[in-house]
């Protein structure tokens, strides 16, 4: 197998970077209190329940704007949606290299906002969707005009998707939807909240869960609280759904097909998960050698005390391996597809997104104090990569997969 990333891509990147220094930095030092140690306070509107501040949201979207505008932006997006059929190992080379730049306007980590698209539901929309759905919503959500909601996890039920308790009845040429979501992210934002329920079969099967777009206002669609987390801002809200009733044209996909489009959603996250998470472990481990080369300690540099070098050569070493793992997968899915690459997928994620956290930890104690301090980003990046260990499968349901292939036996969870 040829590991050398291929030439287009490396292309791409030069080309991202040239565009990242001349027109997001100048961007992002125009309002440097979203970036420096005041970020969390100045991206969060306190009094709104620790929604996202919408001055953060409208310099997130004049970012996406003038990327989308210089042709960076839908570039892992298919061509019939004005991308260029960026591959997964394109894209994973890209995040990577993107979050070992450090956080920025280019990749706030604090959601999913990149000079390089990630746009799941987009991909759920254009595979699954219908004419009339496409026509409606792809172009606008693209071009940062709308944004769609996603709701899945439920105050009962979080990894366990087939045994979620919201339901939906067929009444007439309607259905009507009771349950509960939470974490439901983006609907705060959003016009239109993908709502995943129950419409027939037995809990604890896929089959039988209905994908439904669902208006926010919606009578019966509520957000009582918004969650705050360990990173703020927080968009992940509590939603109730009251008797909401949606026409039959809602449905995204097959009736009972539902999971179908959760597994394309969560599958391309995982791959892209694994290749940020890698790359903000790098931008740790690439400051914390500089720093160790720098200090000076009991009359000799940093970096001269084994205990600090051993510590730097654990986490490169793992890097590596997660790096060459990422990349034959990545591969491996564009050569041959998703299936029987479910394993690697797993490995690659659980690993890296704890090498994250640890290499971020590592990092604020070789600064020493001013690494625990809000001037450096360790303890931005940890809090932002710590979800990651949760959220797309957590670590245990990853390590379930992977013992699935090994010991031949089905795993019916997403």
């Amino acid at each position: 197998m040829d590991w050398t990333i291929p030439q287009d891509v490396q292309t791409f990147i030069a080309d991202l970077d040239v565009f990242i220094d001349e027109q997001i930095k100048p961007l992002e030092a125009e309002q440097p209190h979203f970036f420096d140690h005041r970020r969390e306070w100045a991206r969060t509107d306190w009094e709104r329940d620790g929604f996202p501040k919408q001055e953060w949201r409208d310099l997130l979207q004049r970012m996406r704007r003038i990327s989308d505008d210089a042709g960076f932006f839908r570039y892992p997006l298919p061509s019939a949606l004005g991308g260029q059929d960026g591959t997964n190992l394109a894209m994973a080379t890209i995040r990577e290299h993107l979050l070992t730049k450090g956080s920025g306007l280019h990749f706030p980590h604090a959601d999913e906002h990149s000079v390089v698209a990630n746009l799941p539901v987009a991909l759920v929309l254009h595979s699954f969707g219908t004419a009339e759905q496409k026509e409606q919503y792809l172009e606008p959500l693209i071009r940062g005009e709308i944004e769609i909601a996603f709701g899945l996890t439920e105050p009962g039920h979080g990894s366990d998707a087939t045994y979620i308790e919201t339901t939906a009845v067929k009444d007439g040429d309607d259905w009507v939807i009771s349950g509960a979501k939470r974490f439901n992210s983006l609907v705060d934002c959003s016009e239109t909240d993908i709502v995943f329920a129950r419409t027939s079969g037995q809990h604890g099967k896929a089959e039988g869960i209905t994908a439904f777009l669902v208006p926010t206002d919606a009578p019966g669609f509520s957000v009582p609280f918004n969650h705050w987390t360990f990173n703020m801002p927080s968009d992940h809200s509590e939603v109730h759904l009251d008797n909401v009733r949606v026409p039959s044209s809602a449905i995204i996909g097959e009736e009972g097909r539902g999971l179908d489009t959760a597994q394309l959603f969560v599958h391309e996250n995982r791959i892209r998960q694994a290749a940020s998470s890698l790359g903000a472990a790098q931008y740790c481990i690439n400051e914390s050698v500089r720093y160790a080369q720098e200090r000076v300690v009991f009359g000799k540099p940093l970096h001269e005390h084994q205990g600090i070098q051993w510590q730097l050569v654990e986490l490169q070493t793992e890097a590596e391996l997660i790096r060459a793992l990422i990349q034959k997968t990545a591969t491996m899915m564009d050569d041959v597809g998703k299936t029987g690459v479910s394993a690697n997928v797993a490995m690659v994620n659980f690993r890296a997104n704890q090498l994250a956290c640890t290499a971020a930890d590592r990092a604020m104690q070789i600064h020493g104090g001013v690494g625990y301090t809000r001037h450096k980003q360790f303890e931005h990046l940890y809090r932002h990569h710590r979800r990651y260990r949760i959220t797309e499968g957590t670590d245990e349901l990853q390590k379930r997969r992977i013992a699935a292939s090994m010991f031949d036996f089905r795993s019916s969870r997403t």
